[in-house]
């Protein structure tokens, strides 16, 4: 049959073009007015994320670095782009980016929580994701008194992760971590601030946190017994551990290292 000579095709057809034809304006249109002047951008606002302050990181200032990079209007300005800009500043942990009708952008900022210096570095620090950051350190209040964490390239969440269980540990002694490293041969150690140094060991046999968790128990008894003089404990033993005073030898045979053996 000649499409021509059936009214029911003309009209689908007549249809769709009118329907195309009108896509087609919109879409004009919607291009148009997204070119008016009034939705140029004229300012960026900042401020904190929910909940949090900001300490490091100018408001002001940031705002207009921000509009300073800008590229496109309220329509087209790609807030992914936007978002990288403001993530590029030191301070800044994550950068959260929103249209504000009919010409502005907010930019909700979340800072770097300082946790800790990364293996004693003039210029990196630990958030409290366990992320790496790089800030200029007179920025960083009291930062050469900061807990000092260190180990292996990209091992920063795990020594992060193995220090909040250790600190966690620590609470019934009433005793920190001032320091905390793990070895390139993933050997743990730890120095608290109470001047006594733990020799964690490996994560193998007998796990850390179960060897931490038995030291802690016998530590009043122990503390007892040297009259408080403990300088290394060794926990790296599978049934026991082995404590070392002030000037002792810690293989001198003699005594000098006190082993408990616990079963």
């Amino acid at each position: 049959m000649n499409l021509w000579h059936d009214p029911r095709a003309l009209n689908a057809m007549a249809n769709l073009m009118l329907m195309v034809a009108f896509a087609c304006l919109l879409l004009a249109g919607i291009w148009w007015v997204s070119q008016r002047s009034a939705f140029d951008l004229l300012a960026i606002e900042v401020g904190p994320v929910s909940g949090r302050t900001l300490d490091h990181v100018d408001e002001a200032a940031m705002g207009t670095l921000g509009a300073n990079r800008l590229e496109g209007n309220f329509f087209t300005v790609g807030l992914d782009h936007v978002r990288r800009r403001f993530e590029e500043v030191p301070w800044v942990r994550r950068a959260e980016v929103r249209r504000i009708w009919p010409n502005r952008l907010f930019v909700a900022l979340e800072e770097h929580q300082v946790l800790a210096r990364w293996k004693d570095d003039s210029g990196r620090f630990v958030n409290t994701h366990g992320e790496l950051f790089a800030v200029k350190p007179a920025e960083v209040a009291n930062h050469q008194n900061l807990l000092t964490l260190s180990g292996p390239d990209g091992s920063q969440m795990l020594v992060t992760r193995r220090y909040d269980e250790l600190a966690h540990q620590l609470l019934p002694l009433s005793m920190r971590p001032v320091a905390l490293e793990l070895s390139d041969r993933q050997s743990w150690t730890a120095r608290l601030d109470s001047g006594i140094t733990l020799k964690l060991g490996r994560d193998e046999g007998v796990p850390v946190a179960d060897r931490v968790a038995r030291w802690v128990t016998a530590h009043p008894l122990i503390q007892a017994r040297l009259n408080g003089r403990a300088e290394v404990v060794d926990l790296r033993y599978p049934n026991g551990f082995a404590v070392r005073a002030p000037g002792a030898l810690e293989s001198d045979g003699n005594g000098a290292a006190h082993r408990d053996n616990l079963h």
